[in-house]
C-alpha cells in the first residue's frame, strides 16, 4: 500500500522522540555555568525576549518558547531555580532549549 501511495503520510504529523543533540548539550550548560558566575546575564536573556516578542513575524513555536520563559522569570528570580528549569526534562525545559537564540549574548564576554 505504501508503494502505491507515496504520499499517504503527509499532512500527519511525525511523534517520533528526537534525542537532543550534544553540541546543543554542550551549548546549554556552558550557558548554565556562565549564568551561575554571573547572575545579570539574565538580563540580556530578558532583553533577547522583548527583543523578540516584537518582531512580526517568528514561527509560533519560537513565540512560545518565549511565553513560557517569561513564566519562568515571573515565577522566580533566583538564579539556581532557573537553570533548573533549564536543565529540567519537562516541556517547558525542552522548548527553552529548542531555540539556542534566546541565550544569544550570554556566552560573549
Amino acid at each position: 500500500m505504501s508503494s502505491y501511495y507515496p504520499f499517504s503520510n503527509r499532512g500527519r504529523k511525525n511523534n517520533r522522540v528526537r534525542p537532543e543533540s550534544e553540541h546543543s548539550k554542550r551549548f546549554i550548560t556552558q550557558v548554565v555555568a556562565r549564568l551561575k558566575d554571573d547572575p545579570s546575564k539574565l538580563n540580556i536573556i530578558r532583553n533577547n525576549l522583548s527583543y523578540y516578542k516584537q518582531q512580526r513575524f517568528l514561527k509560533r513555536g519560537f513565540l512560545i518558547a518565549v511565553d513560557r520563559f517569561e513564566w519562568v522569570f515571573e515565577v522566580d528570580q533566583d538564579v539556581n531555580r532557573i537553570c533548573e528549569q533549564l536543565l529540567a526534562d519537562d516541556y517547558i525545559g525542552k522548548r527553552l532549549r529548542r531555540y539556542p537564540l534566546l541565550f544569544k549574548g550570554v556566552l560573549d564576554d
